[in-house]
């Protein structure tokens, strides 16, 4: 038996063997093979499909997620700008209610200032009468201490009294 140049009976019954592992294969083996080769194919095309629209829920997502994002900003402004009215108005007020509270602290001031001013001019206006009273007083008794004057005196004053009912 030669390798390289086989017999007819060997080559025969080789072609038989291939024939019918063949159709064996075909019969059985190949609908196996392409049904698997098929499913998964599908199995591929679902992946891509389901990656597909992933990625389109992953791009939407992303849009979503940037507008949310540009509304929080916008917001987050919005709450800024009422927070630093806020502050300023605040402020403001103080300020008016400090203003408010000095001016009437220096009006109590001023009022207080002039209560004791005007007690202090009373004050003065009785010692200077009680002084002028006193000095009248030695005055007069240094006066009344000689004779003759005390008449005289009280002739002047009696005078000038009834001047001054005669004007009144």
């Amino acid at each position: 038996m030669n390798l390289v140049t086989p017999e007819f009976g060997l080559l025969f019954w080789m072609v038989v063997i291939f024939g019918i592992v063949f159709f064996l294969l075909a019969k059985f083996g190949f609908p196996v093979i392409t049904g698997m080769v098929d499913e998964r194919s599908a199995k591929i095309a679902q992946s891509l499909r389901d990656a597909e629209e992933i990625q389109a829920r992953m791009e939407q997502w992303n849009k979503d997620h940037a507008q949310m994002l540009e509304e929080v900003r916008k917001e987050q402004s919005a709450i800024l700008r009422e927070a630093a009215d806020t502050k300023s108005r605040i402020i403001a007020d103080a300020r008016e209610a400090a203003k408010a509270e000095a001016d009437k602290i220096m009006a109590d001031a001023r009022l207080q200032i002039a209560a004791e001013k005007e007690s202090a001019l009373r004050d003065v206006r009785k010692e200077v009468a009680l002084l002028s009273v006193q000095v009248a007083e030695k005055v007069l008794r240094h006066e009344l201490q000689e004779e003759g004057n005390d008449r005289a005196f009280i002739d002047q004053l009696v005078d000038e009294a009834t001047q001054a009912e005669i004007r009144s």
